[in-house]
């Protein structure tokens, strides 16, 4: 299993393609697609679609500084610029909504093919985040292969290149002690030990 968040470059080419899924996805849709309900509670296919290009453009912010030896985070404006940003460009026509996104996605793989060749300088830096600018590559494709299914389109969690699943797998259960309570850790804690069953009634808490 190859750690994506240790291996940017092989975390960039399954990003490359995750993109370019997603943008042959949405290629087509309308305005009215875009007020469609996604997945996502209180999103539509419209929210999930802003939210695709502005975290983009809050990885980019991270790669380019670091290219200039600076420790920035995703968001100038804090964890309330991605929600403004959202709630005030979901409505837009679609035309306004998938150029946006396909500008950001395109301006940041640059940025990601910029970084990988010149060995990520300065890769280390945290900017506040929670992981170094080197795995902005692998924490982008999650973001990617989960909104492109929250979308509730054509794309859906049998779609997920093993690579991800591979990778992110392992990551995500490592989360699952922390996002129950004490009764369902014994629970999953027996299952996984095979001296019980999965429980349908598990209250796993919010990730992310």
């Amino acid at each position: 299993m190859t750690d994506l968040a240790q291996d940017p470059s092989r975390a960039i080419e399954l990003c490359r393609a995750a993109e370019e899924r997603l943008a042959a996805t949405v290629a087509e849709l309308g305005d009215d697609d875009l007020r469609v309900p996604s997945r996502l509670p209180d999103w539509s296919v419209g929210h999930v679609l802003t939210h695709l290009a502005s975290n983009a453009d809050g990885h980019a912010r991270r790669v380019e500084g670091a290219l200039r030896g600076e420790g920035l985070g995703k968001y100038a404006g804090g964890a309330q610029q991605p929600l403004d940003e959202i709630e005030g460009g979901a409505h837009r026509p679609a035309v306004e909504v998938l150029a946006g996104l396909r500008a950001s996605q395109s301006r940041l793989l640059e940025l990601f093919e910029t970084a990988d060749a010149a060995g990520w300088p300065h890769g280390e830096l945290l900017g506040g985040e929670a992981y170094p600018v080197t795995a902005c590559p692998a924490h982008r494709l999650r973001e990617v292969e989960m909104h492109h299914v929250d979308l509730g389109l054509s794309y859906a969690v049998a779609d997920w290149p093993q690579d991800y699943v591979d990778w992110d797998l392992r990551v995500l259960l490592a989360t699952l002690p922390d996002r129950l309570g004490a009764p369902d850790q014994r629970s999953l804690m027996a299952w996984v030990a095979g001296r019980g069953v999965v429980d349908p009634g598990w209250s796993v808490g919010a990730w992310g």
